[in-house]
């Protein structure tokens, strides 16, 4: 694959960023994309291993070697006809990825692992660039219907494979644009909304059909679906927040992360004040911000407060700082904990480790500061470490502490499905169904909060499992 000799011949190279300081004056995208020459360099480190652990490490099973290998051949084309036969959706994994397939790279033991994100990201990008993203229009129509809860990752690869099965598929969002938390929850500057924009065309010319601000179990009766779907399928995320249980978080300034980057989310999509945020406007501007929460929302809600203009930006994480590089003797092939340190990191925030929140410090009825104290972890508890207490000045709290599962009020509460021991929709991987006949869950509100590229996966192998069930048998892959 690739060239043999080329992880000898070229160091690992990635897409560089804009300046900090320039692209914290706007939400747009920054990475700039490597050429072509840069990118055949790249998928030349792409060595004939053998065993490529990539492909595990990939959730959706991305045939990683052939389209490295195909790039290197300049054959883009095929390429991206091989990286859409496992992944409906390359532009948003290319860019909100972790990239566990990269952790998985056998060059991985003992050098950098090759560029996997970079190269499909710029695949897919070309293949939009090049008009080769088309419609893919079924022959034939089943005459079976399905509803799809949820326009999240999970839901839009479900909806797009069905569709393409030849079934009438109907996409259920209670918001009022599609996207779920790739459009509200992961910032601009991350995912450009105009990538979910153009799949939504592409799916609709396939057959799907979108109703938005159609929230089900409220506006919409779940019975009602069932009545006149042959299948429904719940996609509808893991959207319960975390709460902070300390005296003083009841006050205004203490706010939860996706109400603060959904605000900027549909301000940047035109949206105007009282309709962008109904529970009064959130600004970091001015303001010393402290982000609870270590994680990937924590780190968007740091870039998106330095771009609202706060005055300081301080992100906390309960758990101890972790080391700078992982002992991949004990790692590999797995997901490694490692510090990572983030582009919006990069643009300015003071991170602390081993801190434990208190008590939320209020004057005159608004937040003015957070008492802490430093922790010691032994053996998967925690103590209090003595007089470490500490005080941070603090105007706006915002709280990316994770998610508990789904919201169980509305849609759950009326769908009488059964819940797992975690509070997520009990089904399984093998045919995605529920307790209830012909209603199936896929993505986070099955499998708890996760990734995106694990909502893809679990959105086309549920599609996968309608088909059947619907048809007796499925050309559909898994």
């Amino acid at each position: 694959m690739g060239k043999q000799t080329g992880f000898l011949e070229y160091a690992r190279r990635d897409r560089d960023y804009l300046d900090p300081a320039e692209r914290v004056k706007n939400y747009d995208e920054f990475a700039v994309p490597m050429g072509d020459a840069e990118l055949r360099h790249q998928a030349a480190r792409c060595m004939d291993c053998g065993i490529p652990f990539c492909h595990t490490g990939c959730p959706v099973n991305n045939i990683i070697p052939e389209w490295n290998h195909l790039v290197y051949e300049d054959d883009w084309r095929e390429a991206l006809a091989n990286l859409h036969s496992t992944n409906n959706f390359p532009e948003f994994t290319g860019r909100v990825c972790p990239a566990p397939c990269e952790a998985a790279c056998t060059l991985n033991i003992i050098d950098q692992p090759v560029t996997i994100k970079s190269i499909e990201c710029a695949i897919v990008d070309r293949g939009w660039a090049e008009g080769w993203i088309q419609p893919q229009v079924p022959e034939r129509q089943t005459g079976k219907s399905v509803a799809v809860i949820g326009s999240g990752p999970a839901g839009l690869a479900c909806a797009q494979q069905l569709a393409r099965a030849g079934h009438a598929v109907t996409v259920f969002e209670k918001s009022d644009r599609i996207g779920g938390l790739l459009r509200y929850g992961i910032p601009d500057f991350k995912l450009g909304k105009q990538h979910i924009n153009r799949r939504a065309v592409q799916m609709e010319a396939e057959g799907v059909h979108f109703r938005t601000g159609a929230e089900v179990g409220v506006e919409i009766s779940f019975k009602a679906l069932q009545d006149n779907f042959d299948a429904v399928v719940l996609a509808g995320g893991a959207e319960e927040p975390r709460h902070l249980q300390i005296p003083g978080a009841e006050l205004p300034g203490v706010r939860l992360a996706m109400e603060f980057l959904t605000q900027q989310n549909k301000r940047n999509a035109g949206d105007d004040e009282l309709r962008a945020a109904p529970r009064g406007t959130l600004s970091a501007k001015d303001k010393h911000v402290v982000v609870i929460g270590g994680g990937d929302t924590g780190s968007d809600c740091v870039g998106t407060s330095n771009r609202q203009g706060a005055k300081s930006v301080t992100q906390l994480e309960i758990m101890p700082q972790p080391p700078e590089r992982e002992d991949k003797a004990l790692t590999w092939p797995d997901w490694p904990l490692k510090l990572r340190t983030s582009s919006s990191h990069q643009e300015g925030a003071n991170r602390d480790w081993g801190v434990l929140t208190k008590r939320v410090i209020a004057e005159n009825g608004s937040v003015a500061g957070l008492e802490c104290v430093r922790i010691a972890w032994d053996g998967g508890k925690f103590t209090e470490v003595p007089d470490s207490s500490f005080t941070l000045p603090a105007d706006l709290i915002l709280l990316a502490m994770g998610f508990t599962g789904p919201k169980k009020r509305g849609l759950l509460d009326r769908a009488g499905v059964a819940l797992d021991d975690r509070g997520a929709v009990a089904a399984d991987t093998s045919d995605y169904a529920t307790n209830e006949p012909g209603v199936y869950s896929c993505g986070d509100m099955r499998r708890g909060q996760s990734l995106v590229v694990w909502a893809i996966r679990e959105g086309r192998q549920c599609a996968r499992a309608v088909d059947e069930a619907l048809m007796g048998a499925s050309e559909l892959p898994r």
